[in-house]
């Protein structure tokens, strides 16, 4: 993506490449179709085997009379492919950023910031982070995009390459931290369950109630590490 200059246009958009899309919709399904293919074509012969665990599922797919059982097989591979390929588009990420704001869309979810409210822009990892007053964490998104630098650059955001000016005040949680506000250790916790649990969805949303409390978290391998927002 060439990047113009802010002056150019009103905004920019960040996004995957659309033939990522098409290969999505196209490759799932496919894929889907194939593995559908392979079970149908071992059925027999797993089903013929004793010490093969449940087996219930590969003894009806042969038993099925042909061709239906392989269409049958085949379409459920497919409808499989496309459940996929939906979550797979809905999770994509799309970034666009103007003078006035940067909005971060995934799916049906829009989150918009404001440029005046932006202290700080970086990556922390594949996660892009923006930062507002006192160190204030405002938005962390998964980023797979490339060319994001150059979209806030050209717009005059503050980006930062030597990423979080505030690296050096996290602290590793223990339960019970005695220097974090009321109700930040019941919250961090629940947030280790929810991370253990591999629940992303529950991780953020703990994440943002932090937030409003003025606590800041990061994950390392699922260990999460805190600041306090100054002030």
């Amino acid at each position: 993506m060439d990047v113009p200059r802010a002056e150019e246009r009103t905004s920019t958009v960040v996004s995957d490449p659309g033939w990522l899309r098409i290969a999505v919709w196209l490759g799932c399904p496919l894929a889907g179709a194939l593995a559908g293919w392979g079970v149908h074509a071992i059925a027999g012969w797993v089903a013929s085997l004793a010490w093969v665990p449940l087996q219930g599922p590969f003894k009806l797919i042969a038993s099925i009379p042909q061709p239906y059982g392989l269409l049958a097989v085949i379409g459920l591979g497919v409808a499989a492919g496309l459940v996929l390929a939906y979550l797979w588009v809905k999770d994509l990420l799309t970034i666009t950023v103007s003078t006035a704001r940067v909005t971060f869309q995934r799916g049906e979810s829009e989150r918009s910031v404001d440029r005046a409210a932006i202290s700080a822009v970086f990556l922390d990892g594949k996660q892009i982070v923006i930062l507002g007053s006192r160190g204030a964490e405002l938005a962390r998104e998964k980023n797979d995009l490339s060319n994001v630098q150059e979209a806030f650059v050209a717009y005059d955001f503050p980006w930062r390459d030597g990423g979080d000016p505030y690296a050096g005040d996290y602290r590793r949680w223990v339960p019970d931290e005695p220097t974090l506000p009321l109700g930040a250790n019941a919250l961090l916790a629940a947030r280790e369950k929810a991370l253990s649990g591999d629940h992303g969805d529950d991780a953020a949303e703990l994440r943002a109630d932090l937030g409003k409390i003025g606590v800041v978290v990061r994950d390392e391998k699922k260990r999460q590490y805190w600041r306090l927002v100054q002030g």
